[in-house]
């Protein structure tokens, strides 16, 4: 029997039409002897001898393959491709050469970096150009923390020992790196390697300059259009609070979220005279430049409307009707609120706000009733006026939804919260409304708006208090009305040692709303005057609701002149109705500064 080969295992593989690398060492040309890339033609394809000898060994460890096949036509010497093999065999034959390249020819012609350092010190094994290029060339066999002092600085060292122990990739974002002409960011990624001689990582660095910057150039695009969302919103709020002769006053705005939509959250401190004060506070629901708008009309309005000096009620009722006219799509809150020192109390009106707190003198906390109507905007609805106390030494907090509201409790849980805060802060009106902030941990990242106002009747003794003093006299009527009025009037303001020429102007000011009052009023009169640091207060109340004007008389009258008497040697002098059903008359004077 002649002698025979048997089948190998790479020429099984050739002719099963799978590509694989063999042990075998190269031929001269390059070829590996063992894996023919072509059979010779005429040549068996089973492993039979060339001679054509068979041999009666059985085969062993060799696929059983095609006893005949067709001459396979030669490969196109331009692409090295068999023309007539599958897509599927030219895959993997692609996959295959991949496989076969080198590190070095992989991680060296990506333009990203990257290097591979190994074992528990981190030996540099690789540094591809584009690291080299950023860095610095580096070299191969020296542990990284000395040499790759750059994976130290941006913080990769402690990244790469988490790679070692958990066998997980690890990721650093957005590192800043000063390169030699410009300022780059990357994005590194340590990925662990497994061998069977050593455990690896393969650092590799994106640049991500360009989404850093268009990032960068987005959030300052959004911080100015937020600056100039809450500049505009804070322009129409009250740039200097008006500081009433009786109360401290004090409020915050502290805008919310971090987009640059504005809020309709606002509040305001109108001087009404005679020593009233106007305090309002409102939120228009939504956010936005409509919301906005609307918020600016209204606090007009509210100033225009507390100049005819109405009760709280009739505010609200004019308000409720513009904000209709206005939009009707939006809907406000607000709360308009009068004080008057001599009555000793805050009356109020609520169009569907939150309530007023109080804390008296001794700390106990009291919440305003509900609220006495709806919502501004909602139109067909008569809203009333409520009254608190508001004495010497007594504190109260107006504030809007933005101050109580979660999203994770009820709102009624907020206010019970805020009224706890509210009996322990003491101080400065200012000083509570940044307490009243933290206690209800607003901060610059709150989702709300949220506006604060707080108003203090402050407590007087020794020389502050003869500073604030009033008197008053009732008047019957007749004929002895107005010398008793004189009188009077003279004899409080010398006791509060007034200047002759401010003296003599209170006199003649009393006796003119006296007179006035006799001539077109009804009982009961009351003259009542008033003093504090700033100013002194002339008031006449009577029964009639019919409020007079300013006219000018012609020369032959006989009356006519009182009015114009007042307005004349008073530095501001107005009237309004009062609850019972009558009315006001009052004038003001300007004392001189010490």
């Amino acid at each position: 029997m002649s002698a025979s080969r048997p089948v190998s295992d790479s020429a099984s593989a050739v002719t099963s039409g799978n590509v694989r690398e063999s042990g075998g060492q190269a031929g001269p040309d390059g070829s590996n002897p063992q894996v023919p890339t072509t059979a010779p033609p005429g040549a068996p394809v089973d492993g039979s001898p060339v001679d054509g000898t068979h041999t009666d060994e059985p085969r062993t460890n060799s696929p059983e393959v095609p006893h005949s096949r067709a001459p396979e036509p030669p490969l196109e010497p331009s692409t090295g491709h068999d023309p007539g093999a599958s897509q599927e065999t030219r895959a993997v034959g692609a996959l295959s050469s991949i496989d076969a390249l080198p590190v070095d020819g992989l991680l060296g012609q990506v333009p990203a970096l990257a290097a591979v350092v190994c074992g528990a010190e981190h030996r540099i094994a690789y540094v591809n150009d584009a690291w080299a290029q950023v860095f610095g060339p580096r070299s191969v066999g020296a542990p990284a923390r000395t040499a790759l002092p750059e994976v130290e600085e941006l913080g990769l060292l402690p990244l790469m020992d988490q790679v070692l122990r958990s066998g997980r990739p690890r990721s650093v974002k957005s590192r800043r790196i000063e390169g030699r002409n410009r300022t780059s960011y990357y994005t590194f990624t340590c990925t662990p390697i497994t061998s069977a001689e050593y455990d690896g990582v393969l650092i590799f660095g994106t640049d991500v300059t360009d989404q850093v910057e268009s990032a960068e150039r987005l959030r300052s695009s959004e911080r100015r259009q937020r600056q100039a969302a809450v500049t505009l919103q804070r322009s129409l709020l009250p740039q200097e609070l008006e500081q009433p002769d009786d109360l401290r006053v004090a409020a915050t705005y502290q805008p919310g979220g971090t987009d640059a939509a504005v809020g309709g959250d606002w509040y305001d401190v109108i001087t009404l005279g005679a020593g009233r004060t106007a305090l309002v506070i409102g939120d228009v629901m939504g956010r936005g430049v409509r919301a906005a708008a609307v918020m600016g009309q209204l606090r007009t309005a509210v100033r225009a409307y507390a100049r005819l000096d109405l009760p709280p009620h009739e505010v609200l009722q004019l308000l409720d009707g513009l904000a209709s006219e206005i939009d009707a799509s939006q809907i406000a809150t607000c709360v308009y609120a009068v004080h008057d020192p001599s009555e000793g109390c805050l009356n109020y009106a609520s169009a569907g706000h939150l309530p007023i707190l109080v804390r008296d003198a001794e700390g106990t906390v009291r919440a305003t009733a509900e609220p006495t109507g709806p919502p501004l905007g909602t139109g067909g609805w008569q809203h009333t006026s409520g009254s608190v106390p508001l004495e010497a030494g007594s504190t109260a907090l107006l504030y809007t939804d933005g101050l109580v509201e979660r999203r994770d409790a009820d709102i009624d849980e907020g206010i019970t919260e805020l009224e706890r805060a509210f009996a322990g802060a003491t101080g400065q009106p200012q000083v509570t409304c940044d307490r009243m902030l933290r206690a209800m941990r607003i901060t610059a990242e709150h989702d709300d708006d949220v506006a604060v106002l707080v108003l203090h009747h402050p407590e007087r003794s020794d020389t502050e208090a003869e500073l604030f003093r009033g008197a008053s006299l009732d008047l019957l009527g007749g004929t002895e009305a107005a010398p008793r009025a004189r009188a009077f009037a003279s004899g409080v303001l010398t006791s509060w040692r007034f200047a002759t020429e401010l003296h003599d102007l209170g006199v003649l000011a009393a006796s003119e709303l006296v007179a006035n009052s006799l001539q077109h009023g009804t009982p009961p009169m009351r003259l009542r005057l008033r003093r504090t640091d700033r100013r002194l207060i002339v008031e006449v109340t009577d029964g009639d609701d019919h409020l007079p004007r300013r006219r000018q008389p012609e020369p032959v009258d006989e009356a006519g002149r009182g009015i114009s008497i007042v307005a004349t040697i008073a530095s501001t002098w107005g009237s309004r109705r009062t609850p019972s059903g009558g009315k006001a008359v009052w004038c003001e004077f300007a004392l001189p500064a010490d």
